[in-house]
């Protein structure tokens, strides 16, 4: 596989944005805005810190971050893998579509925002209002959660669940910080898919 590196980029913006080839890129330091962003087949690590929007809208491939991740790390993201080794800031995975998202740390509030489909594992904390008109994306959190958003409610982990932690923790290069079992498993109660009238006051 063909391998790039980028030096001292300096927090600049779009580094390595709309990959579409099976190669490796490794960033030696923090970027900007959208890095990664569009992500298709790549295998991007970013050796330090990442500003909003990394990994926006990506697609398949997979982005690890060394450090920790501002604003929307993954939003609207549609396949692929994101790692994040320290933590995110709000909206982790705001609309998203598909993506699977392993933060090691914790998540701001507002995360998983209208969260479509996809996966967030967090072995950390979750802010306040956690998957607000979320969809069908499967959240689950080790640690503690401030607050649950409209139509986001805690529900049970069965086999499949403890089957699919342990698959992210192992991929998300987590697998020796935390066990299937220590984790709690949140998603949409599917009261809000509709507008309803009875319901207006959760909106």
């Amino acid at each position: 596989m063909t391998a790039w590196e980028v030096i001292n980029p300096k927090g600049a913006h779009a580094i390595a944005a709309g990959v579409d080839a099976p190669v490796e890129i490794t960033v030696r330091g923090s970027t900007g805005y959208y890095c990664a962003g569009m992500n298709k087949q790549a295998t991007i690590r970013i050796k330090g810190s990442a500003g909003p929007g990394v990994a926006e809208n990506m697609m398949s491939g997979t982005v690890i971050i060394d450090g920790d991740a501002s604003q929307y790390a993954g939003a609207t993201g549609r396949g692929g893998l994101l790692v994040i080794k320290g933590n995110a800031s709000s909206r982790c995975g705001i609309s998203m579509k598909g993506i699977e998202i392993v933060v090691h740390g914790n998540i701001g509030h507002m995360s998983c925002f209208m969260a479509q489909s996809g996966t967030v594992l967090v072995l950390g904390n979750a802010g306040e209002a956690l998957g607000d008109s979320l969809y069908e994306a499967r959240i689950f959190v080790r640690g503690s959660v401030k607050s649950l958003g409209a139509d986001c409610i805690e529900k049970e982990m069965r086999d499949e669940h403890f089957q699919i932690v342990e698959d992210l923790l192992r991929r998300g290069e987590a697998d020796g910080k935390a066990r299937p079992e220590e984790f709690r498993r949140y998603g949409s109660a599917r009261k809000l898919y509709t507008f309803n009238i009875d319901n207006a006051a959760a909106y």
